[in-house]
């Protein structure tokens, strides 16, 4: 390891020194404990007795060599402070660690046996003219074993259950809420002890490194969401590590956030250099094909307040970070989840930015939702909440997120969210919701369960209510997903020039009498035209200007009887006369017309 780059926050590799690593006749365990008065390993290869760590290099870190220590045997460090008085802590670079409410660290080893994705990484592609369905999951509450609520499927068995259901439903990429070791289920893996660690409730590391190798012979590209801005309070872990504060703040006023946790001290380079070495450690060694960083308004403002000022020392960290990961990967794919209107998220670290490939735009979320929350009848007075999103769009590269944000803690299901008491008009008003946020630009992400038109908030102790699809209602919404999934996969005028001006054009979004808003999308070689009637009024012999001349061939209409409207199916072809196609439309529609 680069000390000097370790301690100045250059280093992505310290796992590679730090930690339990196994060597010939038994493991080499170190760590990093500058303020200790001294460090002692026990373990099962000791009877949790205390074997001495020696102080190495400059006399912060720690070492020793232990024979017996073997993969798959658990340990800790025992920790004097400066007083005298110790604590037990798992281990900072720990590569696995014990299910909780067990605390210890496991020795494991690193491996790269297990793949066999290299034609897969090969090729990988991470462009913006590509299309990218995402479908986020928690591992624990996507499916539980049968007659097992209190089990989870493991990451091979969730391999095999979750591959053949992301190919038919024509997602190109999952999303992993995290999965870092932590301790109190309910915090999904937000709260982490272990950012080394692939949390046990799945299994072992070489499991974990399964499934995202049957995801790639399969195609799919593998996010994993990464979380560098706070820890878990426990006191086994990170907090306190060496009787000091070493990875958190010592004062309260920014060292603890709203989220009760911990927030990293991103000024000091040991921390810098640990989190970047954690997320390549998960690119590196388990061959994800992309991180989705967590709360990024939180590392570019202090506690995420903008009249708090910016915290240039993260943002510095958050410009290595992604400038390193890609000099090292250059496919990764680095997304931001942020909330913040600060510039330059998705810009080049060399032209200022932040060096992101991908921005969450959680404003057209939160413009949508509240549009489709609002009564019909003033949805007219509302309109510049589906227009706005156009007025900034180009300022970075945005994917549209529809996450486990938004269906817990009181907000409602997806369907639940749409205005009304009546089930046929939530879920005709969700059919356009979603046929609009598949044409607009950007890529996509959607939630488990906002497929099955749930109607209760995700619980991470619950699996996804499968029975719904004994219910037509919902199977017909089940298969308006599959198909517009597989529409946007098909059809490169909803991707290809996704951050592009000339992909989109506006053809009417200004209509003082109805709630209709009608665009184009434009590929090298296809266009699309899109309308929307987000009111609940049917329109008849709808004049739209649309240019160039031919035929208006229809793709998909939300309101077909097999997607739980009332209109039946037939192939249909509208002539643009004088640049002119006109259209009926049911109430809380949408509907996609390929222009030929």
């Amino acid at each position: 390891m680069d000390y000097y780059g370790f301690y100045t926050g250059q280093e992505f590799t310290a796992y590679a020194y730090l930690g339990a690593h196994l060597e010939a006749g038994g493991t080499v365990f170190r760590t990093f404990a500058p303020s200790a008065s001294r460090v002692s390993v026990i373990g099962e290869f000791n009877g949790w007795k205390e074997t001495p760590m020696k102080k190495v290099y400059d006399g912060n870190f720690w070492e020793c060599h232990i024979e017996n220590a073997a993969q798959g045997m658990q340990y800790k460090y025992r920790i004097y402070n400066s007083h005298g008085t110790y604590l037990d802590h798992c281990d900072p670079y720990g590569f696995y660690a014990e299910l909780r409410p067990g605390t210890a660290s496991v020795i494991y080893g690193l491996s790269e046996d297990g793949f066999h994705d290299a034609t897969y990484r090969k090729q990988r592609k991470s462009g913006r003219k590509l299309p990218m369905n995402l479908y986020e999951i928690h591992a624990g509450s996507w499916k539980k074993p049968e007659g097992q609520p209190e089990r989870w499927y493991s990451y091979r068995e969730l391999a095999d259950l979750l591959i053949p259901y992301l190919l038919e439903n024509h997602y190109n990429f999952v999303e992993l809420m995290p999965l870092n070791e932590y301790p109190c289920d309910e915090s999904w893996g937000y709260q982490a002890t272990g950012f080394f660690s692939p949390t046990a409730r799945y299994g072992t590391p070489d499991d974990l490194r399964y499934f995202v190798d049957q995801c790639h012979g399969a195609g799919i590209g593998v996010i994993l969401d990464f979380v560098p801005v706070h820890f878990a309070v426990n006191d086994y872990a990170l907090w306190n590590y060496d009787g000091t504060p070493i990875y958190e703040y010592p004062h309260r006023d920014v060292g603890v956030n709203e989220w009760g946790s911990c927030n990293f001290m991103h000024s000091r380079g040991e921390v810098r250099s640990f989190l970047q070495s954690a997320a390549y450690y998960w690119l590196k060694e388990f061959h994800f094909d992309g991180l989705r960083v967590d709360a990024v308004s939180n590392l570019i403002y202090w506690q995420g307040r903008p009249e708090r000022g910016e915290n240039q020392l993260a943002i510095q960290f958050i410009r290595t970070l992604n400038k390193g990961l890609k000099e090292r990967i250059p496919s990764a794919i680095l997304i931001a989840e942020d909330s913040s209107a600060y510039r330059g998220v998705t810009a080049p670290v060399e032209a200022g930015g932040l060096g992101f490939d991908y921005k969450w735009d959680l404003g057209w979320m939160n413009d949508t939702l509240s549009y489709f929350q609002t009564p019909p009848a003033d949805r007219l007075r509302q309109s510049h909440k589906i227009t706005f999103s156009m007025d900034y769009f180009y300022n970075e590269a945005y994917l549209l997120p529809l996450s486990h944000d938004e269906v817990v803690h009181g907000k409602a299901a997806i369907v639940q969210k749409m205005h009304g008491a009546d089930l046929e008009r939530k879920f005709a008003q969700a059919r356009a919701l979603y046929m609009y946020l598949f044409a607009h630009p950007g890529k996509k992400l959607n939630f488990m369960g906002n497929e099955l038109g749930h109607l209760r908030e995700w619980d991470e102790a619950r699996e996804m209510d499968w029975d719904l699809l004994r219910f037509p209602r919902h199977d017909a919404f089940f298969h308006f997903m599959r198909e517009l999934n597989g529409l946007y996969l098909d059809n490169p005028a909803f991707y290809e020039k996704d951050y592009e001006r000339d992909g989109f054009q506006w053809i009417d979004c200004q209509n003082r009498t109805n709630a209709v808003f009608a665009f184009l999308r434009r590929a090298k070689r296809q266009t699309i035209l899109a309308v929307c009637n987000f009111g609940e009024t049917d329109i008849q012999n709808y004049e739209l200007k649309v240019p160039g001349m031919g035929q208006a061939r229809l793709l998909l209409y939300s309101e077909w009887e097999r997607f739980g409207g009332t209109v039946k199916e037939a192939a249909q072809e509208y002539p643009v006369e004088q640049s002119v196609v006109k259209v009926d439309m049911k109430g809380f529609s949408g509907m996609y017309m390929v222009i030929e």
